[in-house]
């Protein structure tokens, strides 16, 4: 008996051990277990808050890196749009003007380097982009009060607000310089340089704030009233100098012995020079009119080179059906009308017309400046009118039938933009901006020409024009070796 009752204590206290043993055990577990669910959920929060950590920070690099791109475009495009105006305008002017008078012509558009950009920072920014009405910006910006290195995203979101800025200066410069080519070899220095500054204050800027402006009446993408299709300076550019430049040709009549005595370029060399200059300096000029290094920006480069093409091969060819061969100076004229229609265009039509763009401005700038200056008889030095006036007109209005919401979906995604595509309207927008640009660019020449022609007269003497501009406004040659 004894025996077995013994191996029954002995089962009960094993069991009381190992039972013992097993709900300490799971005790412990449940103990340890849930410190350690604690820390695997902590640890996942921590991953979560790294990764959204890290999604930002490659934001800001994206974000950066856009930003970098972008303004390392516009300045680069900064600078082609003012080589544009020197070295480029200053040889195509300087040397189709005659000998005696290159450095005059050339000093002029130097000198807007230099005045047009002092006055910009006074004055004419805050004017042709501050905060105003729909005809004129106020003077918020003057001095260049506000104008940082933090973008203005109604302008240009991925661009400091100063790059902006000095990029649009360059346009303020070799606007008023195209003007000089109409009335050269006859305008005296000191009224050629009031008359600028009249011009950009009283012509330039109100003009500049109706198409690119805040609040502006013309302005396409910030809701103007007439949305006017203008990519990088048709009607503010070319039609403003190129109107501007007939005004004042007929104001100031002609050159001595114009046109009985035969007035040839001296050095179409240096013409030849200066256009292929303005031809690479265009891509500045219009790719870089889309404020930023995107696809936008390829597609006005693409289109600004094929029209300069089809306008050099349009011109040539009318000039070889009617003198029986094609000139140097007119190839370089054709791409350089070419230029000027496809400006407007650029950023809003497709590669294909823009070849139509170029090929119709280069006939039509060529019977301008052969046949109507010849029927009209007005003594436009250069032909800063036939050239930019009307092929600033014509590609202005050629924008309006060609421009395509695939290239450039201004009015939102889907709405048709230009007449081929099913917008007439449109067309009426772009000859409503045509005209107020014609409008303001003669009432207001005619107004300082009379004003500066009072003060301090607008014409050299005779003797001094038969002596030349070099001489006689600056006291120096630019060929002393010829004599």
């Amino acid at each position: 008996m004894r025996l077995p009752v013994a191996k029954v204590f002995l089962a009960f206290l094993f069991a009381l051990i190992v039972g013992g043993s097993v709900v300490g055990g799971s005790r412990v577990m449940a103990q340890t277990a849930a410190p350690a669910a604690s820390t695997a959920t902590l640890g996942q929060a921590d991953r979560i808050a790294a990764l959204e950590k890290q999604n930002a920070d490659n934001a800001a690099l994206i974000a950066a890196a856009q930003t970098s791109g972008d303004n390392a475009w516009m300045l680069v495009s900064a600078a082609l749009v003012l080589m544009m105006s020197g070295p480029g305008l200053a040889l195509f002017y300087g040397g189709l003007v005659r000998k005696k008078n290159i450095l005059g012509t050339m000093m002029q558009t130097f000198a807007m380097m230099a005045v047009i950009t002092v006055l910009w920072a006074f004055v004419t920014y805050s004017l042709a982009f501050g905060e105003g009405n729909a005809f004129i910006g106020g003077l918020h910006n003057v001095f260049l009060k506000g104008v940082g290195l933090a973008p203005d995203v109604k302008y240009a979101a991925t661009i400091p607000l100063q790059t902006f800025m000095v990029y649009q200066l360059m346009f303020a410069i070799i606007t008023p310089a195209l003007i000089t080519g109409a009335f050269a070899e006859r305008m005296k220095f000191s009224a050629m340089l009031v008359f600028m500054v009249l011009w950009a204050l009283i012509v330039y800027s109100p003009m500049a704030h109706m198409v690119w402006g805040k609040g502006g009446l013309l302005n396409a993408s910030l809701g103007g009233k007439f949305p006017c299709l203008d990519f990088a300076g048709g009607t503010v550019v070319h039609v403003t100098s190129g109107v501007s430049a007939l005004v004042t040709a007929l104001y100031l009549g002609k050159r001595l012995g114009y046109p009985k005595v035969p007035m040839p370029p001296h050095s179409v060399v240096l013409s030849f020079i200066g256009a292929c200059l303005l031809w690479v300096g265009w891509f500045g000029f219009n790719a870089g009119s889309a404020l930023s290094s995107g696809t936008l920006a390829t597609s006005a480069f693409v289109a600004t080179h094929f029209g300069a093409a089809a306008a050099a091969i349009g011109w040539s060819v009318a000039e070889w059906i009617r003198q029986g061969k094609p000139s140097a100076l007119g190839a370089i004229s054709g791409a350089v009308a070419g230029l000027v229609a496809i400006t407007p265009a650029s950023g809003f039509v497709t590669p294909m017309s823009a070849l139509w763009i170029g090929l119709i401005a280069g006939v039509f700038c060529y019977l301008m400046v052969v046949k109507v200056k010849a029927v009209f008889g007005y003594d436009d030095s250069l032909d800063a009118f036939g050239v930019h006036g009307a092929g600033g007109t014509i590609g202005a209005i050629l924008t309006g039938v060609f421009a395509n919401s695939v290239i450039n979906p201004i009015f939102g995604v889907g709405k048709a933009t230009g007449l081929l595509e099913g917008n007439g309207h449109q067309l009426l927008n772009q000859l409503v901006g045509v005209a107020i640009a014609w409008s303001l660019s003669i009432v207001g020449t005619l107004v300082i020409l009379f004003i500066v022609d009072k003060l301090i007269g607008l014409r050299v003497s005779e003797d001094a024009e038969r002596e030349g501009l070099d001489l006689s406004q600056h006291g120096e040659e630019g060929y002393d070796w010829a004599h």
